[in-house]
């Protein structure tokens, strides 16, 4: 029998019921905006810094539908900032178009990143890519999963097999040498690098043992803040690179299975 694993969603609390749902009604509106990317309106907001009327329409139907159903909540958007909520314990912490310059390319790898913070710990995540239609999720104590299946980070021991995504500097943005001289240690070593374009896939990727490791610099909460719970839920450790404690205004993050996290850690430096 193979039944017993099917439905996890019978586990899923009131709350990420809410969040599931608004994040699957954001995404049918990414997906229609997708299938016409070569009629979207874009604004330049920087080199290689998008923000598109795909942005702005997703982060309105979660706020819409987040704050009907506890309108309570405070929020940290991408696009609109911090919205203070009338209870000062918890806040929703949205990306609502991540890896806009692969959407804006007609590339199928972006995501919804949504976290409920609850202090200073995010308790609920998920992560969705809406052109695969994987929805990674988790709850603090709760494990890790994509759709309905469960999560492990990688068990791989040998870092020659192991697989790292990263973020590579672009235009004005971050130190271009110092990823430069990381990465001139990390290729000879290891099974390859692997630059994708969506901060949280690539902690959701470690989640589920499709990387062993990631690390960026420069990332802000919205990016990570669903990601290190669905990371940590999965068996895996992230911190700062160097190996500080991760906070959401961290400026950098290194996530990796335990096993090797420290080998890769050093040749992070």
């Amino acid at each position: 029998m193979v039944i017993q694993n099917n439905h996890h969603q019978t586990n899923r609390s009131a709350i990420m019921n809410v969040m599931v749902s608004a994040v699957h009604k954001a995404s049918r509106s990414l997906i229609r905006d997708f299938n016409e990317i070569e009629h979207l309106q874009v604004s330049r907001k920087g080199l290689g810094d998008f923000v598109s009327t795909a942005d702005y329409a997703s982060e309105k139907i979660l706020i819409a539908e987040l704050s009907r159903a506890r309108p309570e909540y405070g929020f940290l958007v991408e696009e609109s900032g911090e919205i203070e909520g009338k209870d000062p314990l918890y806040r929703w912490v949205i990306d609502p178009l991540d890896g806009t310059t692969n959407f804006l390319h007609g590339i199928p790898h972006f995501a919804i990143s949504l976290a409920l913070q609850k202090g200073k710990d995010i308790v609920a995540a998920i992560v969705h890519n809406p052109a695969t239609d994987e929805m990674f999720w988790a709850e603090k104590g709760g494990g890790a999963f994509v759709n309905q299946r469960r999560l492990r980070v990688s068990g791989r021991r040998q870092l020659s097999d192991a697989l790292i995504a990263t973020g590579i500097p672009f235009g004005n943005t971050g130190n271009k040498s110092k990823f430069i001289e990381r990465a001139a240690k990390i290729m000879p070593r290891t099974s390859g690098m692997r630059r994708m374009g969506a901060a949280a896939l690539d902690l959701a990727y470690v989640a589920a043992g499709r990387c062993e490791a990631y690390f960026e610099d420069g990332l802000s909460p919205w990016d990570i803040a669903a990601g290190i719970l669905l990371v940590r839920e999965a068996g895996g450790m992230v911190t700062q690179i160097g190996g500080g404690e991760i906070k959401l205004d961290s400026d950098s993050i290194f996530a990796s299975c335990p096993q090797l996290y420290d080998d890769i850690g050093d040749l992070l430096g």
